[in-house]
């Protein structure tokens, strides 16, 4: 079932994710002090680009915690508004609610990602 809400998934809009998050992470790597930032960012397009079948813990510490806040200030809030405004462009409609949820968890997922890690449910 996840492979087919996978494959729906990235036709409806996770390309646009994939895009979004692969953007933020190729202007990140243009310096040498965001190449780390720039790594991150790729391992969360992969994950916005096929979510169903994985989940995101959220944890760290105190350098993830000052990561997060100027990644919060540079590319967090461009990624969640794409992450909100797709979320409830999908929530109209009853098919597109499970998708819509999806795009919730990347637009929390944009304020927090130092310190979280996907794993496989």
């Amino acid at each position: 079932m996840s492979l087919i809400m996978n494959i729906i998934w990235f036709l409806v809009c996770g390309f646009w994710q994939w895009l979004c998050w692969a953007a933020a992470g190729v202007l990140w790597c243009i310096t040498i002090v965001g190449i780390p930032v720039g790594t991150q960012c790729f391992k969360f397009a992969k994950f916005a680009a096929f979510p169903f079948g994985k989940q995101i813990e959220y944890g760290g510490g105190a350098v993830s915690f000052l990561l997060n806040i100027v990644w919060v200030i540079v590319s967090g809030i461009p990624l969640a508004l794409a992450a909100i405004a797709n979320g409830v462009a999908l929530c109209i409609t009853l098919i597109g609610i499970p998708f819509g949820l999806q795009c919730f968890k990347f637009a929390k997922l944009a304020f927090m990602p130092f310190g979280s890690r996907i794993v496989s449910k």
